[in-house]
Order: C-alpha cells, then structure tokens, then sequence
C-alpha cells in the first residue's frame, strides 16, 4: 500500500531523542510512506514515490498528517470494577494517600480485581484496549499490579497474553507485584517484600518458561518506590531480585516524595523511570547521563487536581530521554486518549506539540526498548502509522477531548476509525 499525498508525515527518524534534540520531526511535506506486509518499504515525497512504484495499491492522504503510531509505555490498563466514589472524595478534600491509607485506592481495585472472574477481566480490559487503539496507541505497556499475590498477578499477564493474541494491538506486559504492600502485610511491609523475592518473583520466572507460544519478551518487572509503598532500600532489593533473574526493569518515582528511584533506575540500568514529579537535581542530572528514559505522566496530577508536573524543562536541559505515557488506571487517570496526554503534557510540561509527538513515538519506543522495531517511519521498520484528520501536526495539543484520527494501520493491517461525515 502506498499512502501519498499527505499535508505532512512525520518520519521521526533516527535514534530516541535526548535533550535539545527533542521535537525533530523530520517532515516530508506533500509526502508517502509505502509499507509492504508487515514492514514499510520506503518514504519520500509523493511524486517520487508515485513516480518509482506506479503499480502499489494507493490510499490518498490529502490534506491529512502521516506519523508513527502512538505508543504508551505506562499503563494500568487490567483491573475490575471502579473508583469513582473514591474521585467523589478527592473533590471533597480527600487526599489521594488519605484515602490509601484508609484501605481505598489501589487496595479496593485489588479487592475487585482478586473477586473478578478471568473472563471480566478479559472483557473489561479488552474494551478499553480498543478504546486506546482507535485514539491512535498501536502498543501499549500493560502493568500487573492489582492482584498482590501470585495467583491474581499471574492470572492477569495470561488475560494480557490472550489478548495479545486477540487484538490487533501490540502488548508489552510488566508485572507490578510491588504497586502497594498487600493488605495480608499492611503492618509488615518488609515481610511482603521478602516474600516478593523469595517466592513471586521466582514463580514469575516459572510462569515466563511455560509460555512457550509468547509472542513477545520477558515482562518488566517494576517496582513503587515511593512513600506509603515500598521505601528505597526495598525497591532495591526487588528490582536487583529481578535483575539476578533476568528481567528488564522499570520503577514508579518521586510520584509524592524523592526517594531517589530514579538514581537506582539509573544504577540498576533500567529502560525508565516513571512519574518523576519530585525528582531531585541529582537524580535529573543522573538520568541525563544514562540511557534510561524518563517518562512523564501529566494526565496523573491533572486527574489529582495536583500543581506540579515532571519538569520536562529540566530533564531535556540535563540531556535526558524524555517520554509521555498516559497512566491510565481506575484511581488517578482514565484516560483512554493518548491525544489528551499530548494536550496536557504541551500545557501543564511546557512542551511543544513536536516534542510531545516525539515523546509518544520514538521516545516511547525506548521506554519499551523497542526503539530498533517501532516508533519512527523508516525502511525495514514496522508498518505501525496513524493518518490523523488535520492539516498540520500541530493541532495535536492545540485541540484537545476529541479524536483526530482518521485511520490506524497496525503491523500492515489497515483499520478505518472516521467515518465520511456529511457535511
């Protein structure tokens, strides 16, 4: 399939983008990407490209935007039931660890998620992926996290395995077996992490080697390195556990308080660290000098009502990978729209519209340590492309709450969102 004739597509191409550098689109205006199965073909300008492959099968982008398709490497997107009683009390002055500590937050979405029946949470987390995919998220990172004991938690990476398989969407699965101190050790925080080490992360491992079919590699493994969650010392502990093991790493950071995750992020040679709201000087400056991606999530403090963002400023000043992420869960963010973590990021971070693209696209990719696969359009990469229904890239953060995009090709396969309204 050839696709020409676009106002513009945005290439992005070449490596993840560090400091400055953050926002080079690399457009080819009047321009056509040709994909030919599962990987694209080339990329130029319409008339060459119409000129060297007359006989490809044609699809007109006139007057629309080609990019990569968005990818979200920080999600909480299976769990059961709901919390929106819990938003009714933040509106009333709750604060978000009032009501953890009260034995709401991620603990009642556990209690939901423990009750729920495989195939609730099979469906209840399908629609939302769907919801994701056709606001334009092609891959989507899905983290564990509502079970906090090994049958739940490893119950939901094979609900996420089957539905791998099932959507046309691409699933990079984490497990998050420290999101918060399971109730069965609310007074023993140190006794749950012990038993994280010694028997779930082991029987992580196990599960890993019977998923003979997986089409995908080992989960992350990731940890809540925060105050009222599990301390530094035992973030520690964990993440190295999972590391001996031989799983990729990734850590929630400086959400409410520094603790210094993201410099055991950076020690422990992670793919990223995540929220990063209260992150000091120091731990900027660490990330700035590694390859670990700093991911941001403005759609959590805007869900929280919260004053303070990542400061995108800083990190890109240190020279750090910075990327956006939606964070969608049923506490903070639900969010299915990576367009409005795009319009957040640009208002409350201060990013560009061509930054934010970047930081959902090939910086996303690194997140993931996909970005050798996805994220940029380039010859021999995968045919993941958004056509989105604008004139400019620029209308992605300038609107915001609605859907620009008009169709999603996945892996090659083409799936049409807009319909032809009559005007």
């Amino acid at each position: 399939m050839l696709i020409h004739a676009a106002n513009q597509v945005l290439t992005l191409a070449g490596p993840p983008q560090r400091g400055k550098q953050l926002g080079t689109l690399s457009i080819i205006e009047d321009g056509a990407v040709l994909f030919r199965g599962h990987r694209i073909e080339a990329v130029g300008s319409s008339p060459e490209m119409l000129n060297a492959y007359p006989d490809e099968a044609r699809l007109s982008a006139a007057g629309k935007v080609v990019l990569p398709g968005f990818i979200d490497p920080h999600t909480h997107i299976i769990w059961a039931g709901d919390r929106a009683a819990e938003f009714e009390l933040k509106l009333e002055g709750k604060s978000y660890l009032e009501i953890l500590q009260s034995g709401g937050g991620i603990i009642s979405t556990v209690r939901a998620t423990r009750e729920a029946d495989t195939n609730t949470l099979l469906e209840q987390t399908k629609h939302r992926l769907w919801r994701t995919f056709w606001h334009g998220t092609t891959t989507i990172e899905a983290k564990t996290g509502y079970g906090l004991e090994n049958s739940t938690e490893l119950r939901m990476l094979d609900v996420l395995n089957q539905l791998a398989q099932e959507g046309p969407w691409e699933i990079v699965p984490t497990y998050l077996g420290a999101h918060a101190i399971a109730p069965e050790y609310k007074d023993d925080p140190q006794g749950y992490t012990d038993h994280l080490c010694q028997v779930m992360l082991p029987a992580l491992g196990q599960w890993w080697q019977n998923q003979a079919s997986a089409q995908y590699n080992k989960p992350f493994v990731d940890v809540f390195c925060e105050t009222g969650a599990f301390d530094l010392a035992q973030s520690r502990q964990i993440l190295s556990t999972a590391k001996r093991l031989g799983f990729p790493l990734k850590i929630h950071a400086d959400e409410f308080d520094n603790l210094g995750g993201a410099s055991l992020a950076v020690e422990l040679g992670a793919a990223s660290a995540d929220h990063l709201v209260k992150t000091s000087p120091e731990d900027i400056r660490a990330l700035g000098q590694s390859d670990t991606v700093a991911v941001g999530l403005p759609g959590t403090p805007f869900g929280l009502a919260e004053k303070e963002y990542t400061p995108a400023k800083d990190i890109l000043a240190a020279g750090g990978i910075l990327a956006l992420a939606s964070d969608l869960n049923p506490g903070t963010t639900w969010c299915e729209n990576i367009q409005m973590t795009i319009a957040i990021a640009c208002r409350y971070m201060k990013l560009t519209p061509a930054q934010a693209i970047a930081a959902t696209t090939i910086n996303a990719a690194a997140a993931l340590n996909l970005q050798d696969r996805i994220g940029s359009l380039e010859p021999g990469k995968q045919a993941d492309l958004l056509i989105l229904d604008i004139p400019d890239y620029r209308h992605l953060g300038y609107r915001y709450g609605t859907n620009h995009v008009h169709t999603v090709i996945k892996n090659g396969e083409i799936f049409r969102v807009a319909p032809e309204y009559p005007y």
